[in-house]
């Protein structure tokens, strides 16, 4: 456990310029979101699920990072931010994964989860060396290969294959006074559905 938390801090050091070292890091939110996880997930995992879920409900609220005891993380594992990131209960997240503010690793809802057999898996596989950008989205039982990148704000619900690109229609621009085609599509985002 030790040796993971030493990763965890030299990951921040590593990825994150701002940090200009060791004891800055410490202070890191999303260090802190995941050392308590690694305990939650110690306890979860011994069946100790109302210790576990009441340390992710403090992290939760400490550093705005909702991971699920349950879920599973890979070594090395960096969230920069960390502000509004959720991660799902079945959510398995390989080794060197970065993860951006406002990704979701989720379910695809009560509606359809309710009727998967018991312990079946609700939330994505992301493989190892995995890059979710900002506002990323990636439900239900879809496996992320290696090595792929998700973009900003992309939706993905389907299995992606080691080393794609995965990435969201870029903004465009519109002279003033010219009408959009549509407007519910130019003024709607990711999140307003």
């Amino acid at each position: 456990m030790l040796r993971l938390m030493r990763e965890d801090l030299d990951v921040v050091v590593e990825r994150d310029p701002s940090v200009r070292g060791r004891r800055e890091a410490v202070l890191h939110p999303a260090l802190t979101a995941l050392w308590t996880h690694r305990m939650a997930h110690r306890l979860h995992t011994a069946g100790r699920r109302l210790p576990a879920r009441l340390l992710a409900r403090w992290a939760r609220r400490v550093t705005a990072v909702e991971i699920h005891p349950g879920a599973v993380l890979g070594r090395r594992v960096f969230i920069d931010h960390g502000a509004a990131v959720v991660i799902g209960e079945t959510c398995t997240i390989g080794d060197d994964v970065t993860i951006y503010h406002q990704v979701t690793l989720g379910a695809v809802g009560w509606w359809s989860d309710n009727h998967r057999p018991e312990g079946a898996r609700r939330h994505p596989v992301v493989g190892r060396n995995v890059i979710l950008g900002t506002n990323a989205t990636v439900l239900g039982p879809v496996t992320v290969g290696d090595d792929a990148i998700i973009g900003a704000q992309a939706l993905v619900n389907k299995d992606v294959p080691d080393g794609m690109r995965m990435l969201a229609a870029t903004a465009s621009g519109r002279p003033p006074g010219r009408p959009a085609a549509d407007v519910i599509a130019s003024i709607a985002s990711a999140g307003s559905w």
